[in-house]
């Protein structure tokens, strides 16, 4: 038994150490008797050394062989295609500027056409430089709104323009709470309304003071103020309409709820009629940039200070840039152009037209950008006010109902809400309905005109009317990428047009000649 163990020992410590360390680093023992193990050891068999040495051979040719196996396709079918691109080049295929291939990445050619607008116009710019000199005086910009430093009679008229404010809350008080009819309420609100369109008009055509700028200025205020209480005379019926048709009695709130705050933001609580009869409500409306009255304004929750100075940077930087170009480039064109128009040469007028034409685009585009994005994100950024889509994509119009409905949104959501539909539901048709809307548009274009300038022509009135054929035709006969052009023509060509006009009765009217 004994010699038993002694036998059994080694053979199964030689076992351990083969299985453990897997090779000869394994056989290491701890009394230094290697030697004498590794003579113990039985040598490998020949025939199993051969059979793994020639297992290892075919493993690595199948492995071979299945790589090889694998990339033959490849290679064949490379093969394949280079010959056939070597016999045939040609595919069915359309040209890139051709409609059918639906290629539309045209950067490139827009960056050359900007890069060519820009040198065109650097060199009128420089030829005008030239031949002008520096021609921008800021003391003239104030003389346009003043005549005499001691008068300011549109600063005056606007100030005045409170008392039809306040007129129109307390009629709406009155009505809110029975005291007057609705009949005796709608006779105050047309005297109100009337009184403001024809009492500034009257300061105009009566003070002798009053220079053109600063009477298209008060006017202008006067025509979104008459907008805006006329919106909210509207409103706040449809609240009294809903009242007596919802319930017979009603608690009458004394004032709007007041605004708490919380980690410096306000947190704005929901107003119901009455409650909005406030002079915070209505004020709150005037200074807002919208037209249209509602009891309770999309607000966003807090003011943004960069983006506030971003935009009160760009008000005035193209402000300046404004009067800049008017003065440079925009009047001595003008100047130049009344000899043609008083001698009735044609082809000098067309050719005063198209240059004209040019510096009053660019100016309708800047001033497009100044006030329906800067100022008014700017007033509707300090007022937290939250309705920010002032204009849509007018510039891809393809119509010019289209451009007309999406250039000015404030207008044309008022004219929408307060006009057009009402006459909708009254019977009156679709077209009928289109051009009394603009016919309403093409008296007030009138009256910021004529009455500033102080005789009447009828061109500003006249253009908007010939809005309706136009838009009939372009929407007829013209689509896509020509009803577009044709939108296009119809601004940079039709606003100079019109300009030229006044300018030029104005200079006989006032200077009794042209030259």
């Amino acid at each position: 038994m004994g010699d038993r163990a002694e036998m059994r020992g080694p053979v199964t410590r030689r076992r351990r150490t083969t299985i453990s360390g897997g090779g000869a680093a394994g056989t290491k023992q701890a009394n230094g008797s290697r030697l004498h193990e590794a003579r113990e050891k039985p040598p490998l068999c020949p025939a199993k050394v051969k059979a793994n040495t020639s297992n290892g051979k075919v493993e690595r040719e199948k492995g071979m062989q299945e790589q090889q196996s694998t990339h033959s396709p490849r290679k064949e079918r490379s093969q394949v295609e280079d010959i056939n691109e070597r016999l045939s080049c040609h595919v069915l295929q359309e040209s890139l500027l051709s409609s059918a291939s639906g290629y539309s990445n045209y950067r490139g050619i827009l960056n050359w056409c900007v890069i060519m607008l820009v040198l065109s116009n650097a060199r009128l710019f420089l030829e005008n430089l030239i031949k002008y000199g520096i021609l921008v005086d800021p003391i003239q910009v104030v003389s346009l709104f003043l005549k005499d430093p001691y008068s300011w009679p549109a600063a005056c008229l606007i100030i005045v323009s409170n008392v039809f404010i306040i007129a129109t809350l307390h009629t709406e008080r009155r009505l809110a709470v029975g005291t007057i009819s609705e009949t005796t309420g709608l006779i105050l609100h047309f005297l109100n309304l009337a009184s403001m369109l024809i009492f500034p008009s009257a300061i105009v055509l009566a003070v002798t003071s009053m220079t053109p700028v600063g009477g298209v200025f008060s006017l202008g205020i006067y025509t979104v103020l008459f907008l805006k209480l006329y919106s909210y005379k509207d409103t706040n019926r449809w609240c009294r309409e809903i009242r007596q048709s919802q319930a017979k009695r009603l608690t009458r709130s004394n004032s709007c709820p007041s605004v708490a705050r919380s980690n410096g933001s306000a947190v704005h609580a929901h107003v119901s009629y009455p409650g909005n009869l406030t002079h915070r409500d209505i004020y709150y409306f005037v200074f807002a940039p919208t037209l249209c009255y509602q009891l309770n304004f999309p607000r966003s929750p807090r003011i943004r200070k960069r983006f506030l100075m971003r935009r009160l940077f760009e008000m005035l930087f193209f402000m300046q840039l404004l009067v800049g170009l008017i003065q440079q480039w925009m009047v001595p064109t003008i100047q130049n152009s009344m000899k043609p128009f008083q001698e009735m040469d044609f082809s000098r007028m067309v050719e005063r037209l198209l240059k004209l034409a040019v510096p009053n685009h660019l100016i309708w585009l800047i001033f497009f950008y100044w006030f329906f994005h800067s100022s008014m994100n700017f007033v509707a950024e300090l007022l937290q006010f939250g309705d920010r889509e002032f204009y849509r994509d007018w510039w891809n119009s393809e119509t010019v109902t289209y451009f007309w409905a999406n250039w000015n949104i404030p207008v044309h959501k008022w004219c929408l809400r307060h006009f057009y539909k009402p006459m909708l539901r009254t019977g009156i048709n679709k077209f009928m309905a289109q051009t009394a809307v603009f016919l309403v548009s093409a008296f007030f274009h009138e009256y910021l005109v004529s009455v500033p300038l102080k005789m009447f022509r009828l061109w500003a009135f006249m253009g908007m009317m010939a809005q309706v054929p136009l838009a009939w035709f372009v929407g007829r006969f013209l689509n896509g990428n020509y009803g577009n052009a044709a939108v296009w023509i119809s601004l940079i060509i039709g606003q100079p047009v019109a300009v030229l006009m006044y300018v030029h009765d104005y200079y006989v009217i006032h200077y009794g000649t042209t030259t």
